[in-house]
């Protein structure tokens, strides 16, 4: 899962070289939150309604990890994915033309300039608040990333293409920053993420080709009677 940039450069300076390590109940927890995460995207780049109800574990979980780690930012943002999960399996099923099965498009113009102003204002913002008035342990970092995975997320449950673009870039900054925590297996989660992430583009692209093309699509795994569910 999870568009605004956080560098390479800025992560190194921004990692306090002390940093708690994880407690033994986040250690039990956190393979568990690996093996539903990977499952929840991989479903995901298929199309497949079930990476809702998946992604809805995995948030939860996670949403205990990172109060433990005190990455505030994102674990807040947990709630915002157990309520888009929500919005994105009703979406994904009843969404499109005369409540049928959404299908993917392209990101809409006006949201291509607009979406990055809104994140860049509202990680500014929470940025802030979370350096004035928390302990967090990277404020700026984890606000960037937090508002760069709302936006993704949204778009995700909109089916826009441009949705495995902005993932790409916030896996990539989110491997190091879970390295740096101490949690190794989420950061190699993460880096699946990339992959499944490059990959998903791959597939939504053709889906949208055969959509643009009139062609019937090839229907993803959802079940019987079911119809499916992070460029521009």
């Amino acid at each position: 899962m999870r568009p605004s940039r956080a560098s390479p450069t800025v992560c190194a300076h921004a990692l306090p070289s002390r940093l708690p390590r994880a407690r033994p109940v986040v250690s039990f927890l956190e393979p568990i939150a690996v093996a539903f995460g990977i499952v929840s995207v991989w479903l995901s780049v298929k199309e497949n309604i079930w990476s809702w109800p998946t992604a809805i574990v995995n948030v939860l979980l996670y949403f205990v990890i990172f109060r433990d780690q005190r990455l505030y930012a994102a674990m807040s943002l947990q709630l915002f994915y157990a309520g888009i999960s929500v919005y994105g399996w009703y979406h994904w099923l009843f969404g499109g033309a005369q409540h049928s099965r959404l299908k993917v498009s392209r990101t809409p113009h006006r949201l291509r300039w607009v979406l990055p102003l809104i994140v860049v204002a509202f990680a500014l913002t929470l940025g802030t608040i979370l350096r004035r008035y928390t302990n967090a342990a990277l404020p700026y970092v984890d606000a960037t990333l937090t508002s760069g995975s709302l936006a993704a997320q949204w778009m995700m449950s909109r089916k826009y293409l441009g949705n495995w673009a902005v993932w790409v870039t916030l896996d990539v900054a989110y491997v190091m920053v879970f390295i740096n925590r101490g949690l190794p297996l989420t950061a190699f989660l993460y880096g699946v993420f990339l992959v499944l992430a490059s990959r998903g583009h791959v597939e939504w692209s053709r889906s949208l080709r055969r959509t643009l093309a009139g062609e019937p699509e090839a229907g993803p795994d959802v079940g019987p009677d079911v119809e499916p569910q992070p460029g521009v």
